[in-house]
């Protein structure tokens, strides 16, 4: 540390300081409450809706940890989601009784991680686009993996039909099930929070500001990173064990590289390197797809609607290139513009 430049010293050892709470937190907290009262004014339709919306915001929040928080570009994502989904249906009791979630959620958290570990302890020894390649042709062989064989049921996938319980929490109660997945993201939220303010979290910022700085100066990033992919993909497993509960059914599309891209551009969406700019990412990424698709609004036009939703992102990322998050610092850029536009000068002025 003696030798180490400012920058690191401060990143490695600083404790935050304590701040007032800020414009982000309320937005935040705001949301929460949203998402906690929804199911008071919406129908059964709009709240499954919304609680698909937040497994996927779940998804996203575990991508923003490396893509946005550590500057790894992982295209396989939804091998992790997958295999989390897949473990909810296949470790379930084979005689109907009914699974504790004490032990199916972590299971397949487990199996998810220790996926994300094999994965990252040989895809991390590559760097750039040979990194993403490296994460999607893993993502692909477990994709293939359960779309060949029977071990998932191939291409028909299988179906869940006992759900977790918990003493009285039964998710096969659809207002339970919302609660769980509304206190999941919640938790999953703050502890992304809070590990990104720890020693921890700088040091995967410092990772992505300048890797070569951070090895120059002694640290051994190469930890750090498989951390991070190791928790993302516990995390993403975690989003498939919702997701599998959820529709009581799983199919090999949910380890599908379409789906991996799709969690990439709610995090570009959104905003990189703000987790609320992935939460934010993930609602209007989907709402947007179901805009498109939805033929009731967009009649024949809504059989292309992957035309239009690409359209509308291409607009957003070439308007908004800070994302969804950055709309209010682009207000105020502009603002002050428009006021030192119309200021007299500095002669003026003293005139």
């Amino acid at each position: 540390a003696a030798v180490a430049p400012g920058w690191i010293v401060q990143a490695m050892s600083a404790t935050p300081r304590s701040s007032p709470l800020g414009g982000k937190h309320v937005f935040v907290a705001a949301v929460f409450l949203l998402l906690a009262l929804w199911p008071l004014v919406s129908g059964a339709y709009g709240a499954d809706l919304v609680a698909k919306l937040m497994i996927y915001a779940i998804l996203a929040v575990a991508l923003e940890l490396l893509v946005g928080s550590t500057g790894l570009v992982c295209f396989g994502q939804a091998a992790f989601f997958g295999i989390g989904a897949y473990a909810a249906v296949l470790l379930a009791p084979a005689d109907n009784a009914v699974p504790s979630l004490l032990v199916a959620l972590p299971l397949s958290m487990l199996l998810a991680a220790l996926y994300a570990l094999a994965v990252g302890a040989l895809s991390l020894r590559t760097k750039g686009v040979y990194f993403i390649m490296v994460t999607l042709a893993f993502a692909q062989m477990a994709y293939y993996v359960i779309h060949d064989t029977e071990l998932g049921g191939g291409t028909d996938g299988i179906y869940l039909y006992v759900k977790p319980v918990l003493g009285p929490l039964d998710l096969g109660n659809a207002t339970h099930l919302y609660g769980f997945i509304w206190f999941s993201l919640l938790l999953v939220f703050a502890f992304l929070a809070l590990l990104l303010r720890s020693p921890f979290g700088r040091a995967l910022a410092g990772i992505r500001v300048n890797e070569q700085r951070m090895r120059a100066t002694g640290f051994s990033v190469y930890p750090y990173k498989l951390a991070a992919f190791t928790i993302s993909g516990a995390i993403s497993g975690w989003a498939g064990f919702l997701f599998a509960i959820k529709d009581g059914f799983v199919s090999p599309e949910l380890l599908s590289w379409h789906l991996s891209a799709g969690v990439l551009v709610m995090i570009i969406l959104g905003g990189l390197g703000h987790l609320r700019g992935a939460l934010i990412g993930a609602f209007a990424f989907s709402l947007l797809q179901e805009l498109f698709k939805s033929e009731a609004l967009l009649g024949e036009a809504a059989k292309h609607w992957h035309l239009g939703l690409g359209l509308v992102v291409i607009a957003c990322v070439a308007f908004m290139p800070r994302g969804l998050v950055g709309i209010p610092h682009q207000w105020r850029l502009h603002a002050a513009r428009k006021r030192d536009k119309h200021a007299p000068d500095s002669e003026e002025a003293q005139a």
